[in-house]
């Protein structure tokens, strides 16, 4: 057989050739494309793509949404949830398998977005944010109410009628966007900015809008506008929707009203109605003032008629003060006569010759303490001055100089110390002799002696001379 005979008449491909004629295929056969499937092994990159799966129960569908598209998507990916995703079919040749190129993403039915929302009140409530101890109340009566909401619609002018009704107050309009894509981060960024106000800080905010369908109202759901409102300082009221829409904000606000009116009306009280309510106050109080004064008064009467007439009240007080009166002049009198016979004697003994034989017998005395005092203090003078001098002599007696003086001497070394015993001296060594009349110096000559050992004799007691 020959060579031209043995080769196939099948065209010969390299696998980037194939890969790119599946690649063309593919995106010419589904170039924009509505797929259903739930979300699994979500991932985001730190490059800012984001990459995951659509499944359903049969198969298995590769998904990229890159970052410029991830900006723009207003439905952020979550595992578990069944979207419909709309994008381009490609394939990616580096591992032979093809994946869907997302642009939009949104939840596959009314269903899924429902149970999306459970899912989110679920886990912010487990961090606490809806809790009963985290609501503040509302003030009575607020100077300046502020009011998150469209500055066109029909819910501005619905609360500021309702407020002027009521009681009119100043009001702070902050505008944003109630629906769209940009309505959530406006409506946070505004409670935010309201609580960071310094100057003309309003007493309470009311968050509100119109009614609408579950999607209309998707902005009051979103996670940042539901946590700017458990964050604010400012009591805050939610008034999003009619009375049977429900947000998640309506969980984190102060408190919720089911109409944009009736959250005016929960921020201010009547106004009427306080006159009124102050009106009955002040009859009231008028009323039980009268009723007061009447009953002390009825009661002073009463106590009036069974007091005694004042004579009779002040009789027996006027006696015991016309008794005093007379006992008085009586008693002053005495006292008079007793003061002068006390001057008398005391006169009687302050004359001349008394005093001066007083005054001489005390300078005597005197006198005889001095001299009392300076015999006294002769006789412990010299007898401290003997004591002292006993003292001396004994520490003469037993002062070394006392044996110095009966022919000792105190011997010191070159470096200042006491020599005692002769093998302290070494040959040749400078010494310092002490006698009682002064100090010479020396030069040790010779070994110093060394003390004999006496050896006890052999047997018997030996002499006591040796």
């Amino acid at each position: 057989m020959s060579e031209a005979a043995a080769k196939p008449n099948l065209p010969e491909y390299s696998v980037s050739e194939i890969a790119a004629a599946l690649k063309r295929t593919v995106e010419d056969g589904f170039p924009f494309v509505r797929v259903r499937g739930e979300i699994s092994g979500l991932k985001a990159a730190s490059s800012g793509h984001v990459y995951f799966d659509l499944k359903d129960d049969k198969a298995v569908l590769n998904a990229i949404i890159w970052k410029q598209s991830a900006r723009l998507i207003r439905l952020k990916p979550e595992s578990g949830l069944e979207v419909i995703a709309t994008g381009r079919i490609t394939t990616y040749p580096g591992s032979s398998r093809y994946q869907i190129i997302v642009e939009q993403l949104e939840l596959a039915g009314r269903g899924a977005l429902m149970a999306m929302l459970e899912e989110r009140r679920k886990r912010l409530a487990e961090e606490g944010l809806f809790d009963a101890a985290r609501k503040k109340k509302l003030p009575f009566l607020p100077e300046i109410v502020g009011v998150v909401s469209s500055p066109t619609g029909a819910v501005i002018r619905d609360i500021m009628h309702r407020l002027n009704d009521r009681f009119p107050r100043r009001v702070l309009l902050w505008p944003v966007a109630v629906q769209g894509e940009k309505a959530a981060g406006e409506v946070a960024a505004a409670i935010a900015g309201f609580n960071a106000m310094t100057a003309n800080r309003p007493d309470v905010l009311i968050v509100a809008r119109g009614g609408g369908s579950l999607e209309d109202l998707m902005a009051f759901n979103e996670e940042g506008v539901v946590r700017a409102a458990a964050a604010s300082a400012i009591p805050l009221i939610s008034a999003v929707g009619h009375e049977t829409d429900t947000t998640l904000i309506d969980f984190a606000a102060d408190r919720r009203a089911p109409t944009p009116t009736a959250a005016a009306e929960m921020a201010v009280p009547v106004r009427n109605d306080l006159l009124a309510q102050t009106l009955d106050f002040e009859r009231r109080t008028l009323r039980c003032f009268t009723k007061s004064i009447e009953d002390r008064r009825r009661h002073l009467a009463q106590l009036a008629r069974v007091l005694p007439r004042a004579d009779q009240l002040f009789a027996l007080p006027r006696q015991r003060f016309d008794r005093a009166a007379e006992t008085l002049g009586h008693a002053l009198r005495r006292n008079l006569q007793q003061h002068r016979r006390e001057f008398t004697e005391a006169t009687a003994l302050l004359r001349p010759q008394p005093i001066r034989r007083h005054i001489r017998q005390c300078g005597e005395r005197t006198e005889a303490l001095g001299r009392r005092l300076k015999q006294s203090q002769i006789a412990r003078l010299a007898e401290a001055r003997r004591h002292v001098e006993g003292l001396g002599r004994v520490l003469e007696s037993i002062s070394y100089r006392s044996a110095l003086a009966r022919g000792f001497a105190l011997v010191r070394g070159a470096d200042g110390a006491i020599r005692r015993r002769a093998a302290e001296i070494s040959g040749a060594e400078t010494l310092r002799l002490t006698f009682a009349d002064g100090d010479a110096g020396a030069v040790a000559t010779g070994n110093p002696a060394q003390p004999k050992s006496k050896r006890k004799p052999q047997g018997g007691q030996g002499s006591l001379f040796e």
